[in-house]
Order: structure tokens, then sequence, then C-alpha cells
């Protein structure tokens, strides 16, 4: 049995954050998320998103918590990969023999729902509210306007920096002796894209399906949502040919896709304005140790081991982090 109602932070309202929390709610404990950003179900999602591929280990994670069913409602099954050729043919790849798949879920619909979900729990949330600094002794956190302060000092039991690759809790911890810390950014960035749904609301390819454009230097791919529509990412150099410095002009973008991805002409309706209006982002590897600090700090998900997107991993092993705390702390109870 836990031995009190220990009060514990969590920086970043993000995916892992949120079913962390809820986690944490369940075995008693009181937990307020702090969160840089405004509450995300009250913006317009940024056009930075890279629709996610729940696998195994991630349902896993929810389904212990008790929250799987309700997210499958906004999940879509992907039993197979679309091979999209430059040539326009197209190939299909299952990804099993019993129609085993990995489910396309929106970011931003999944991260407000999360949340939703948390609050329900009894969760408490603060948005806009930054943590520049955290002093891992006595597990305080500095919240402030801006880094050189005034900042307001909150004291809790124990802290989890669950905001991200760029951690500002993993960056007061990088400071200590001995801690291992390494970032490598590819080449290589991503733009969203978007296939808008048929006027009927149903998609205008198969929905069931992971779809890849694979061009060597430079791949699109296409994941579908529940609203008719395709999140699509366009993963290309930064500099050199087939890049995003090159490609600059209207002209060359519509070049671009008529030669590479031919067949997206007539689904990437609004191609050169989601191409000019949606940022440039880049993608990063980050890895450190120890990701804990006596019992007072602990990072986990993309804090402690951020991936870059390829492998479709980030949230599902950051879920798995929770699945794997939350079976320790049932062996070790407040531990």
């Amino acid at each position: 049995m836990l031995t009190k109602n220990k009060d514990i932070a969590i920086a970043g309202a993000g995916l892992v954050g949120t079913l962390l929390s809820i986690y944490l709610k369940k075995k008693n404990y009181n937990v307020t998320i702090f969160d840089r950003s405004e509450d995300i179900r009250k913006v317009k999602f940024s056009g930075r998103s890279i629709n996610l591929a729940m696998s195994t280990r991630g349902w896993h994670a929810l389904d212990e918590v008790g929250i799987g069913d309700e997210i499958r409602k906004i999940a879509i099954p992907m039993d197979k990969r679309a091979i999209h050729l430059k040539d326009g043919s197209l190939s299909f790849q299952p990804y099993g023999i019993n129609g085993e798949a990995i489910y396309s879920i929106s970011r931003g619909g999944l991260n407000r729902m999360m949340i939703d979900l948390a609050e329900k729990a009894g969760v408490n949330f603060e948005f806009n509210q930054k943590i520049w600094d955290v002093n891992l002794e006595t597990a305080t956190l500095y919240i402030g306007e801006n880094e050189h302060g005034p900042f307001e000092q909150r004291q809790f039991d124990q802290i989890f920096g669950a905001d991200g690759a760029f951690s500002r809790i993993r960056h007061r911890m990088q400071r200590q002796n001995r801690f291992n810390y390494s970032q490598f950014f590819l080449n290589i960035g991503y733009k969203e894209l978007t296939i808008p749904a048929n006027e009927d609301g149903s998609h205008k390819i198969d929905p069931n399906s992971f779809h890849i454009w694979p061009r060597g230097e430079f791949m699109l791919i296409a994941l579908s949502n529940d609203d008719g529509s395709f999140t699509c990412t366009l993963f290309m150099p930064f500099e050199g040919a087939n890049s995003f410095e090159e490609i600059n002009t209207d002209e060359k973008v519509t070049a671009f896709f008529s030669e590479y991805f031919s067949d997206t002409k007539d689904l990437i309706v609004n191609l050169k304005e989601d191409y000019f209006s949606n940022p440039t982002s880049s993608l990063v590897t980050m890895q450190c140790y120890p990701w804990t600090y006596k019992d007072k700090v602990a990072l986990i998900g993309d804090s402690a081991h951020a991936i870059v997107p390829f492998y479709g991993q980030g949230m599902n092993a950051g879920f798995e982090d929770i699945t794997a705390i939350s079976d320790l702390l049932d062996e070790f109870p407040d531990d």
C-alpha cells in the first residue's frame, strides 16, 4: 500500500505525459501536468504532425489502464503497406498472414482525447507554464515567462520529464558529472501535406494501407484519418539535389511532384499551399543515461530516448516505458 498520496509533477502534456498521469492517478498519486503551450484542445494543429502508427506495444499500455477501447474509436487498422512506384503502379505488402495490423491515429486527435481522459481521471493540468529549470535534490520546478526569471518555485515529491527530445528536465540532468548524452540530426527534414476527403467524406485511396512512395533519398507517406482525409509526410534532404532548399518555387514543386509522385496529382489538391505554409521540421535521435536522479526525478519517452519516425516506435516505446514503470511499482510499491 502507498505510504501517502505523493504529489507528482509531470513536465509535458503530450502522449507519454498524459498516459503516465492516468497510470499514476490509478495508483492513488496526486498528479499535476505542466505544459509550456496552451491547451491543444483549443488550438488548430500546427502542420507538424506525422500520423501515428500504433502497434501491439502501444495498445498493451492503453489496455492495461482501461482506455484502449476508447482510443480504438479514432484508430484505423492498416493491415498492409501500399507501395506506389514511380511509374504509377501499386503493390501491396501484407503485415501478416492472419490480418495483423498497425493502426493509424491522428496525433492531434489522440493527444486531445488523452488529455480529456486524464482530466476525467482527476489529473490537474496547468497550461502556458514554462519550466526553465529544476532543482534535482528537492524536486522543485522553476516556472516563469522567460529563462531569466522571475520564477515561481513549485516543489513536489517526484518529477517526471516527459517534455520531449529537447527536454528542460534533461537539460538540468545533463549538467551532472558522468551523465552520458548524445544527439544526432539527420540531413533529412519533413513537411506535412494533406489528401482531403471526398465530398461524401470517404477516403480517396485505401484507408487500410500504409501508403509509401519510396524514392531513394526522399519519400512520401500517407496515413488515413477518421474524417476521410490522409495526413501525408514528405521526407527530403535539407540541401542538395531534390531538397527543400532547391525546391523553392511553385513551378519547381509542381515539376518535382509530376516527375516523382505523378499519381498524387488529383489527391494532394492543395499541394503548393501546404508545401509553402507548413514548416519544414527536423529529425533527431537522442540517447542518455542515467535517466533517473535518486528518488526525485526521472525522464520518460522522447526525453530519454527520442528516435526518428521511420521505425514507427517513438510513441510505442514511450508507452512501453509506462508499462515497465507500472509493473515495477506493482512489484515495489511507492518506490
